[in-house]
């Protein structure tokens, strides 16, 4: 179940990161988004040798660049918008560090992968929450050597004067909404602690 969630977010976020078409006049949300596949395609293009120190630099700056695009922070706390409360400012701050780990390790994960996607922008409109913006986007890919289209939209907010997304719908199911779900399952069966736990047995399974 665990595996199944995080394999969710890899396909998500890694799309982004893909070659994009011809642009057409941008708006605010879009730059952003622009700009974020422009830097970490430009990265996951290296041909580093694997566990080189060119490499380690490389997904360095991709894990930077993750920061910066990623509010996994905001993410965290809607997805545990039923338990947030609940919790102590260490156990926070635990599980926020685990998530973010997992899914910046898979950011990474994206140095050693042959990415052939073509992104289309397709604008971008208010989201249904106050004060959000969603960029639009179609990508067009091959799956088993057939052309599949699939439609993954960036949800962003303003962070301090900075826009920065924080949800990654693809095919109108986004990361919080799964995330919320599947976390609401396991704790309900093994407690916050069972869920913390699964995460970093996760995470020392693979490094």
């Amino acid at each position: 179940m665990i595996r199944r969630l995080f394999s969710l977010a890899v396909l998500a976020i890694t799309l982004c990161v893909a070659p994009f078409a011809a642009r057409a006049a941008d708006g605010p949300g879009t730059k952003v988004v622009r700009q974020a596949n422009d830097t970490i395609a430009a990265l996951l293009k290296q041909k580093a040798a694997p566990g080189s120190d060119a490499e380690k630099k490389a997904a360095a700056k991709v894990t930077t660049s993750v920061r910066e695009f990623l509010d996994i922070g905001e993410l965290t706390q809607r997805a545990l918008v039923d338990h947030w409360a609940k919790l102590t400012e260490a156990q926070r701050k635990d599980f926020l560090d685990t998530l973010r780990a997992l899914i910046e390790d898979n950011y990474v994960k994206g140095l050693r992968a042959n990415l052939d996607y073509k992104v289309t922008y397709l604008g971008e409109a208010p989201g249904a929450a106050k004060g959000t913006i969603v960029v639009k986007t179609q990508i067009e890919a091959k799956k088993k050597g057939r052309p599949i289209k699939i439609a993954v939209d960036y949800v962003l907010m303003e962070q301090g004067g900075k826009l920065r997304c924080f949800d990654v719908k693809t095919d109108g199911v986004g990361l919080v909404e799964n995330y919320r779900a599947q976390f609401n399952k396991i704790i309900a069966k093994d407690g916050f602690d069972g869920l913390l736990n699964r995460m970093k047995k996760k995470r020392a399974a693979a490094t």
